[in-house]
C-alpha cells in the first residue's frame, strides 16, 4: 500500500507541477512586489559522507531562503512557526530568521529547516539559540528541537533514513549568517563510532538579480526529492541494510530519545550503553537533576497518511 502510494503520489505531483510551472510567465507580468527585502538568497552546496558499513559519498547544489519571520507578510511559510512562537521556545528577546527551501510549484520538501534567535543586548543583536526542524522522507513526520548554535549534541530523536538506525548522537553546529552560511552535522553511533557527517556551504547571492523567488526556486524542492531516493536506491545496490520504521518494532523510540537526551547530558561517556541495554541509570544517580528534555524541547509532528 505505502508503495503504491508513493508511486501515485510522485505520479500526482509531476503533473501538478507541470501544470503550475506552465503558469510562471503569467507571474512574471502580473508580479507585484512581495516585500523581496526581507528575504536573503543563498546558493551553495549540500555534501554527505558515511564511513560505515560502506563509504558513500555525495554533493548537490541548492537554494535557500534566509527570512526575517518579524517583517515577513506574504514570504511567511504557512508549514512553518512564527517569529513569536520562535521567541517563545528559545526564551529569546530579538528577531528570528527562518532558514528553509520554500515551496515551488505546488510541492514541499525540507530535510531541515533552521531559525537564528537573536538575543537584544542594546543595540546589539547576538545569536543565543537556533531550532531545528528536521522532517524525513517519505513519511513526512517531524521533530523540532533547541540547540546552541556554537555547538551541541542532541540524542538522534527522528527515523531520517531507513539506512540508519536510531542509535547515537547529532552534533549540530552553525553560523551567523551573513555573506557565507553553513550548516554540519555528524553522527556518533556506538558501533560505528563517528560514521556519518552532512555539511550546508552557502553564500548569499545578490536578489537584484533574481528578483522573482519562484523563479529562482523553480523545482528545488524536487530535486533535492530525486537527490534523496537516487542515494537512497545507491545505498540499497551497494549493499547496506534497509531498516523497517521503528514504530514498527519499538513504538516507546521517542520516549527513549528523550531519556537518551537527559542521561547524554547527564554522564555522556555512558550514552550509548545506555542505548543499549537501557542501563545506564545506575551510573547516574539523578538524570532529571541534569534533564535536557526541557534544554532541547523536543517536539514531533507525526506522520499522515498512509504513513502513520
Amino acid at each position: 500500500m505505502e508503495v503504491l502510494y508513493l508511486v501515485l503520489s510522485v505520479f500526482s505531483t509531476s503533473i501538478t507541477s507541470f501544470a503550475l510551472s506552465l503558469l510562471l510567465p503569467f507571474r512574471l507580468v502580473l508580479r507585484r512586489d512581495d516585500n523581496d527585502s526581507v528575504v536573503s538568497l543563498y546558493e551553495g552546496t549540500v555534501w554527505h559522507e558515511r564511513l560505515r558499513p560502506v563509504h558513500h559519498s555525495f554533493r548537490y547544489p541548492v537554494r535557500y531562503a534566509l527570512i526575517d519571520l518579524d517583517n515577513a507578510s506574504n514570504n511567511t511559510p504557512s508549514d512553518h512557526l512564527s517569529s513569536h512562537q520562535a521567541r517563545s521556545i528559545s526564551g529569546t528577546t530579538g528577531p528570528v530568521f527562518l532558514l528553509t527551501i520554500p515551496p515551488s510549484v505546488g510541492y514541499v520538501q525540507n530535510p531541515l529547516s533552521l531559525y537564528y534567535c537573536y538575543d537584544a543586548e542594546g543595540s546589539s543583536q547576538n545569536l543565543k539559540k537556533c531550532i531545528a526542524e528536521v522532517t524525513n522522507t517519505p513519511w513526512g513526520e517531524r521533530v523540532s528541537f533547541l540547540f546552541n548554535p556554537n555547538s551541541d549534541v542532541v540524542a538522534k530523536a527522528l527515523h531520517v533514513s531507513p539506512f540508519m538506525d536510531m542509535l547515537g548522537n547529532w552534533t549540530m553546529r552553525t553560523n551567523t549568517p551573513g555573506d557565507n552560511l553553513f550548516v554540519t552535522i555528524s553522527v556518533n553511533h556506538p558501533k560505528h563510532g563517528d560514521y556519518f557527517s552532512a555539511s550546508l556551504m552557502a553564500k548569499r547571492v545578490s536578489s537584484s538579480t533574481h528578483t522573482d523567488l519562484a523563479l529562482f526556486f523553480w523545482l528545488m524542492p524536487h530535486k533535492v526529492a530525486f537527490w534523496i531516493y537516487w542515494q537512497a536506491l545507491k545505498l540499497w545496490w551497494k549493499g547496506v541494510p534497509f531498516l523497517q520504521h521503528p514504530r514498527y518494532y519499538n513504538p516507546r523510540y521517542r520516549g527513549e530519545a528523550v531519556l537518551s537526551d537527559e542521561k547524554l547530558q547527564c554522564c555522556p561517556v555512558f550514552v550509548f550503553e545506555a542505548q543499549n541495554n537501557q542501563q545506564a541509570g545506575e551510573h547516574c544517580s539523578n538524570p532529571a537533576a541534569h534533564s535536557t528534555s526541557k534544554r532541547h524541547c523536543f517536539t514531533w509532528r507525526d506522520a499522515k497518511w498512509p504513513w502513520c
